[in-house]
């Protein structure tokens, strides 16, 4: 006899299945980081078809916007649906002064305000959700560790969005410059106590290959992840993968000896995309309702001063009621004893 409980997994896989699944992913650096080639790469699409890139005798005219554009697009692997939505901030850090506030947390900001906005009204059928899951901070390989602009930004992002560190051209380092590259990134965040996602890894996961399952179980050791974006698919044996082509050769970006390109895929997406999800809602945008709530409740003065000052007369108040009692009271007093 049983009761029929081990069937709720398969009613929920159902239901997620048939709804689809959305991401809201932002992508913070300076230009020319590979930031759009390592997203196109991460999910096999292609979010910028129409971008027109300088060349190198530069005599295009490409003209760079500094506002915040959001791409979407559509990703079907064997019937599971993703609407995929990249946020990306062009022109961060290229302004000769950067002491303003950082215009990705004023962006999370209002699509939490719109969310919070949506949730308490009246309708609450067709809430719009796109609030930003994970961001994919870019650390530019060049320089000895985090810049004043990257410390500023990363702390103002820290308690709005899972932050995710990423060391840009990761080709351009040898492997000992690269672990000296990540110790100095690490202990930046660590000096200025910056909080970034962290990545736990389960005991056990089908997912998991035997090739990546160790690469996969060092997963925070890897952090800040180092990565290469692909922009050609080559074959070798047989099997395909993502390459970097240059002109004196190619480089593997899915191998694990050149980059931590496919632990970070798997990371995001097979891992932790939902656990990103759940703790943006749970604990982000939880903190930021509180806050907001409490801006808009927040008591003038103390009520117990407020009544203090209720119930106990001050010199002034008395002063004004002797003044009104010996202009007013004492006339009319006067009239009625004469008649």
């Amino acid at each position: 006899m049983y009761v029929g409980l081990a069937g709720l997994p398969r009613q929920v896989h159902q239901s997620c299945v048939a709804k689809g699944f959305d991401l809201t992913m932002m992508v913070v650096g300076e230009s020319g980081m590979g930031k759009s080639t390592l997203v196109n790469s991460l999910f096999l699409v292609d979010l910028y078809k129409n971008r027109l890139l300088p060349s190198a005798s530069g005599t295009e005219n490409v003209t760079q916007t500094m506002s915040i554009t959001r791409k979407t697009a559509a990703i079907e692997e064997k019937g599971i649906r993703l609407r995929l939505t990249v946020v990306d901030t062009p022109g961060f850090g290229a302004a000769l002064d950067n002491r303003e506030r950082c215009a990705a947390s004023d962006y999370i900001k209002e699509q939490f305000e719109a969310y919070r906005r949506d949730e308490t009204a009246l309708n609450r059928r067709n809430i719009q959700d796109n609030r930003v899951h994970c961001c994919l901070y870019f650390i530019s390989p060049f320089g000895h560790g985090l810049k004043p602009l990257d410390v500023a930004c990363m702390r103002s992002l820290q308690d709005l969005v899972n932050l995710v560190p990423v060391v840009a051209k990761a080709d351009s380092l040898t492997k000992a410059e690269l672990q000296v590259k990540k110790a100095r990134i690490l202990k930046d965040i660590a000096s200025h106590k910056i909080k970034i996602f962290q990545f736990l890894c389960e005991e056990e996961d089908e997912f998991w290959p035997s090739d990546l399952e160790l690469q996969v179980r060092g997963a925070p050791n890897s952090i800040p992840f180092a990565v290469i974006g692909g922009n050609a698919t080559m074959e070798s044996n047989d099997k395909c993968y993502l390459a970097r082509v240059y002109p004196w050769g190619a480089v593997n970006v899915e191998s694990p000896a050149n980059s931590d390109f496919s632990l970070l895929r798997r990371m995001l997406v097979t891992n932790h995309m939902q656990a990103m999800k759940e703790f943006t809602h749970h604990t982000l945008y939880e903190n930021y309702r509180v806050k907001v709530h409490q801006r808009s409740h927040k008591p003038t003065r103390r009520p117990i001063r407020l009544l203090q000052m209720i119930h106990e007369p001050s010199p002034r108040r008395i002063g004004k009621t002797i003044i009104y009692s010996s202009q007013v009271i004492d006339p009319i007093k006067k009239e009625r004893l004469l008649y």
